[in-house]
């Protein structure tokens, strides 16, 4: 099979997959002027992904890259985030008074997110070495031995582990991944619809048949995510409508269905974030509930910071910044998904009560807007 480079024979940090996590790494290190290989195991750059929106923290971050300005004008912006039941608003929150160059939510589909930061990497003379799955990862005193499938070996410095939920780098370094699974599975869809709230906002939708959001996207299109008990293999668009039909009656009409697929869902956090000279970020790192939108902007403020510490020799710094951002991104929405799918009576009356009255207060929506942008981590 053709590689896109060969491997050299050494190098300062070897990262290990090419997701947004890893390709701001990339950049990172780029521009500090680091030496170091990106690999990925997949022949190709994605063209489908899960990640639809940027917050205003990680368009900071991704400034600092010179990678911002080429995403905002690829994406569509969104300046609120609505709370429902059934067809009852229970909050809203803005995000326009935010103290950020960004007072909005980016609505990109992550492909994009990756394309800019890969230009972005390639412009500063970086490139991702592919197809190179990793399958064995040894650490000594002075360094680490990488292999590949195909019987390849690079030594690195350092290792980072932006390898996904599934990490070989996390297994490798013999860390452990705590945390629980949701019971629910999700449909994930791209489709072209008439949508009665608009294009103006993100929808979160409460009900007793489960969590459901819905985002506008650049162009024609929305991204629907939504719990089910069990979702087939390739959710077609008879369930997507079904699904909004019974969660928002009257509000949509699915015209087109896109791209579809179904995931599951867990909450963990590696117990450490360093073993010797092997580090990870991303979704190696920590995985959690797709509620607010924080995976991807975690996984890209990750890759930012891992590359600054990379690049000053402060690595110790690195997980005692970055862990406990991850452990209340954790918190954080495994409340809001615990909260949007109760099926208990009670609690959802409570609920239904209780919101509207903290939306009238300011200061508690301006905490939540804070919080899911993301500015509390700065």
């Amino acid at each position: 099979m053709n590689r896109t480079a060969a491997l050299p024979a050494h190098t300062r940090v070897a990262v290990v997959g090419a997701g947004p996590t890893g390709l701001a790494l990339a950049v990172t290190l780029a521009e500090a002027g680091v030496d170091h290989v990106l690999l990925d195991r997949a022949a190709e750059t994605a063209t489908t992904s899960r990640a639809g929106v940027v917050h205003a923290r990680t368009l900071e971050v991704l400034q600092e890259l010179g990678a911002a300005d080429e995403l905002v004008a690829r994406g569509l912006p969104v300046s609120r985030f609505t709370v429902r039941d059934a067809g009852r608003r229970l909050l809203s929150v803005g995000f326009e008074a935010l103290p950020t160059r960004y007072p909005y939510a980016l609505m990109a589909p992550q492909y994009e997110t990756e394309d800019v930061l890969r230009r972005r990497l390639e412009a500063l003379g970086g490139t991702v070495h592919r197809p190179y799955e990793v399958t064995s990862v040894v650490q000594d005193g002075q360094g680490v031995t990488l292999t590949t499938a195909g019987g390849e070996t690079l030594r690195a410095d350092h290792v980072v582990g932006a390898d996904g939920m599934h990490s070989v780098v996390r297994q490798a370094a013999g860390i452990g991944f705590t945390g629980g699974a949701y019971p629910a599975s999700f449909v994930l869809a791209d489709v072209v619809m008439d949508w009665s709230p608009g294009r103006e906002e993100v929808s979160l939708s409460f009900g007793a048949e489960g969590l459901t959001v819905v985002g506008p996207l650049p162009g024609d299109r929305f991204r629907v995510v939504a719990t089910v008990d069990e979702a087939p293999s390739a959710p077609g668009l008879a369930l997507v409508q079904r699904l909004l039909d019974e969660r928002a009656p009257g509000r949509a009409r699915v015209r087109e269905l896109v791209w579809s697929s179904r995931f599951r869902v867990q909450h963990r956090v590696a117990d450490r974030y360093r073993a010797g000279r092997i580090l990870l970020a991303g979704d190696a790192a920590h995985v959690h509930s797709p509620a607010g939108g924080q995976g991807m902007n975690t996984g890209i403020q990750d890759g930012y910071a891992l590359g600054r510490a990379l690049a000053t020799g402060r690595l110790d710094a690195y997980e005692a910044r970055r862990r406990p951002v991850a452990q209340r991104v954790v918190r954080f929405t495994d409340r809001m998904t615990r909260v949007a799918t109760t099926r208990n009576p009670l609690l959802r009356r409570t609920r239904n009560t209780v919101l509207p009255l903290l939306g009238r207060v300011p200061a508690f929506r301006t905490r939540l807007a804070t919080e899911l942008a993301g500015l509390d981590y700065r």
